[in-house]
């Protein structure tokens, strides 16, 4: 059994075909799919997808990119959404600090607030971290009873063994990128129970599809 657990089918890149890629799934060896919302509207969406496809399953989260969207009132509705059927993980949820969108101190409340939500209502996360490991880090250490998937896996081999009594590494399209050096070495130094496959669709599709929309 195969099972894709980080993808964006909501993504508008799917929209001319997205039904038909779905029901194909399961004759091309993927038994289910964890559809991630990254903004309330594609939580919303995603939402809709577990309700239309029977092997879709979702996570619900607001990526750090996104957090100025994310107002009381969509907070609150996010708070009673985690328990809606086929909800299985909050996420995507993280720190990035490459384009720097939104302030360091602003992702972050947003970021713990979102840990307390899974804490609360005992699910796991999906972990969006870029270019801040450290301050990552520093938050999820705040909660260690919270356990989940550190996405698209950006640390080294000995932060890996740091957080995999907690965490699985998501492991995609990257892996066969040039300049994956470290990914690679990661994946030779981590025991493979502590891997998990994702596609990350429509992005990081692997060499040589690189570029090219994923699924």
């Amino acid at each position: 059994m195969i099972i894709d657990t980080h993808a964006h089918y909501d993504d508008e890149a799917f929209d001319k075909d997205r039904e038909k890629l779905l029901d194909s799934m399961q004759n091309r060896g993927i038994e289910y799919i964890v559809n991630v919302g990254a903004s309330i509207a594609s939580c919303k969406t995603t939402v809709g997808l577990t309700r239309r496809f029977p092997n879709v399953y979702g996570a619900l989260g607001v990526h750090p990119d996104e957090v100025a969207s994310l107002t009381d009132e969509d907070f609150d509705w996010l708070k009673h959404a985690i328990y809606k059927p086929k909800i299985v993980a909050v996420g995507e949820i993280g720190l990035d600090y490459h384009w720097m969108t939104f302030p360091k101190e602003q992702q972050q409340e947003v970021f713990r607030k979102q840990m307390k939500l899974a804490q609360r209502v005992g699910k796991p996360v999906a972990i969006h971290s870029r270019e801040a490991m450290e301050d990552t880090l520093k938050i999820l250490k705040k909660f260690p009873d919270v356990k989940g998937i550190f996405h698209c896996y950006p640390g080294s081999v000995e932060t890996a063994k740091e957080v995999i009594d907690n965490y699985y590494l998501g492991i995609g399209g990257v892996l066969t990128f040039k300049n994956a050096k470290k990914l690679v070495e990661v994946v030779e130094n981590i025991p493979l129970d502590k891997l998990i496959i994702e596609t990350d669709c429509p992005y990081m599709a692997p060499t040589p599809y690189r570029g090219k929309r994923n699924e």
